[in-house]
């Protein structure tokens, strides 16, 4: 059974609604057969956009895509993208050879630079060499597209989407996005505008330690209502964690059952979440270092 897909942006491809996160499917706590199989499974069952990156588990997550999707040609039926975490050329370039080898393709669809999180990112790409790299790769034909990630604070979207021309823009985007630091309000506006593909993450809130992990995990509301209202802002595909079969077909009934929430549902849920969302409690990612990768806290010298 195929899943509904959405325009990517000004690439003007057909991206399934739901991505299938690189990042879950290949924790250390699964073996190499199982993510294999999810991977492959996902790939089968209608996701079309995998989503991957550099620094996931140190090249696991991409080693296992790559081979997931050698297996019977997926690879030339879905729309692959992963991310380059360095700053400078050289860095980038070498970012760019591992992944390609990684993941067994002699060309990405989708290149992100992964976690523009720091103030001086957007200035250290274009100074240090990396965004000059990326592009001579785009015109060697080894990458379609270019986009950018980060999940801070809404001012440093703001000021990278001027340093180039770009084709995607990955950040997070959730029910309690609305009431703290809001990308839904503030960056997707501005991406809608100049037709730049949204891709959504963090939809059931991005998690934290001390309070009960997620909006869906302390009971705010349901997997089904959180990634149904994610999907009902204007995103052309939302990223979704899989790392079991329990999830994949909560996922794939999700997405094949999708209508988008109606104005009044929205607004309803909205509230019902205020609560616990006007204070950033499940959004760690903004407001502190946790979900910082360790290759982006060491390029600015911070601790793992």
């Amino acid at each position: 059974m195929t899943m509904p897909s959405r325009t990517l942006g000004k690439t003007g491809q057909q991206v399934s609604i739901l991505c299938f996160g690189g990042w879950h499917c290949a924790q250390p706590e699964l073996s190499d057969e199982q993510s294999i199989r999810l991977i492959q499974r996902g790939a089968d069952e209608g996701f079309t956009f995998f989503d991957n990156a550099w620094d996931y588990h140190e090249g696991r997550s991409e080693e296992m895509m790559g081979r997931a999707l050698a297996e019977q040609s997926r690879r030339k039926n879905v729309f692959l993208m992963t991310k380059n975490c360095a700053r400078d050329g050289v860095g980038t370039r070498q970012h760019l050879e591992d992944s390609l080898k990684r993941l067994r393709t002699d060309y990405l669809d989708l290149w992100q630079f992964h976690e523009i999180n720091y103030d001086n990112d957007p200035d250290w790409i274009v100074e240090q060499g990396a965004l000059a790299e990326a592009l001579k790769a785009q015109k060697e034909g080894k990458v379609r597209f270019l986009g950018f990630t980060g999940h801070k604070d809404v001012h440093i979207f703001l000021k990278m989407l001027p340093v180039h021309t770009w084709d995607t823009v990955q950040l997070p985007i959730n029910v309690c996005d609305w009431w703290y630091r809001s990308n839904t309000r503030e960056v997707l506006p501005q991406l809608n505008a100049a037709n730049i593909g949204a891709i959504g993450m963090k939809s059931l809130g991005g998690g934290n330690l001390a309070n009960g992990g997620t909006i869906v995990a302390n009971g705010a509301c349901t997997p089904q209502e959180a990634i149904r209202y994610a999907l009902s802002q204007s995103i052309s595909t939302l990223v979704v964690g899989v790392d079991s079969d329990k999830v994949l077909d909560q996922d794939l009934a999700i997405a094949r059952s999708f209508v988008p929430m109606t104005a009044a549902e929205m607004e309803a849920l909205r509230e019902k979440v205020k609560p616990v969302a006007t204070d950033g409690r499940f959004e760690w990612h903004k407001s502190t270092q946790n979900f910082d990768g360790p290759y982006h806290r060491q390029q600015h010298g911070f601790a793992v």
